[in-house]
C-alpha cells in the first residue's frame, strides 16, 4: 500500500511540476513538434538530470535496484512511431493529457481514450508482435554505462555537462 500512496503523491507533484512548467500547453505541444520551443525539452531534460543523480544514490546505498528491460530495436522502432504518431495527432504525450484533462481540458480525454484503445489493441496483437517485431534485434538488459564499460559517475557528469550546453545553445536561439 505505501507504494501506491508513494506513487499517488509523487504522481500529483509531477503533475502540479508540468502544470507550472506550463509544458500542458497545446500550444507549447505545438511548439515542441514545430522545433520552435523547446520547453518541453528543457522540463524533461531537467528530470532526467535530477533524477540520474537522485536515482544513482539511491542505487549505491543499496535503496533501490535498477531493472532494466531488455533494449529490443523492434519495440523502440514500433514504440517511437507509435508515441510520435499519438502525439502529432492529439498533440499531447500520455503524462501532458491526464495534466491538462486535470486542468480542465476536455479535449485531452480523446487522447487518453485514444491510449486505452490502444493499449487493448497492443495487448491483443501482442502474441503477433512478439514473433514477429519484438522478434528483432536484442542488445539485452543494458544502459549506457554498460555500453561504454564506464562507472555511471563518469556518465553522468559528462551528461549534465552535454545537456548544459543543449540548454545554452536553446537561450541564444530563444528557443
Amino acid at each position: 500500500m505505501t507504494e501506491q500512496i508513494m506513487g499517488l503523491v509523487t504522481g500529483i507533484i509531477f503533475g502540479f511540476l508540468l502544470q507550472k512548467g506550463r509544458v500542458l500547453r497545446f500550444e507549447k505541444q505545438i511548439g515542441a513538434m514545430q522545433l520552435k520551443d523547446m520547453t518541453i525539452l528543457k522540463f524533461m531534460l531537467s528530470a532526467i538530470l535530477v533524477g540520474s543523480v537522485g536515482l544513482h544514490i539511491l542505487q549505491d546505498m543499496g535503496i533501490i535496484s535498477f531493472s532494466h528491460k531488455p533494449m529490443n530495436a523492434g519495440a523502440i522502432i514500433l514504440g517511437g512511431i507509435l508515441f510520435g504518431c499519438g502525439w502529432a495527432v492529439m498533440g499531447y504525450c500520455p503524462g501532458t493529457s491526464v495534466g491538462a484533462l486535470g486542468e480542465g481540458r476536455w479535449h485531452a480525454a480523446f487522447a487518453i481514450i485514444g491510449m486505452i484503445i490502444g493499449a487493448a489493441i497492443y495487448a491483443e496483437l501482442y502474441p503477433f508482435f512478439s514473433r514477429t517485431v519484438l522478434a528483432w534485434k536484442d542488445f539485452g538488459k543494458i544502459g549506457l554505462p554498460e555500453v561504454l564499460g564506464i562507472n555511471h559517475w563518469i556518465v553522468i557528469p559528462l551528461f549534465w555537462a552535454a545537456v548544459i550546453g543543449v540548454f545554452v545553445f536553446f537561450e541564444k536561439k530563444r528557443l
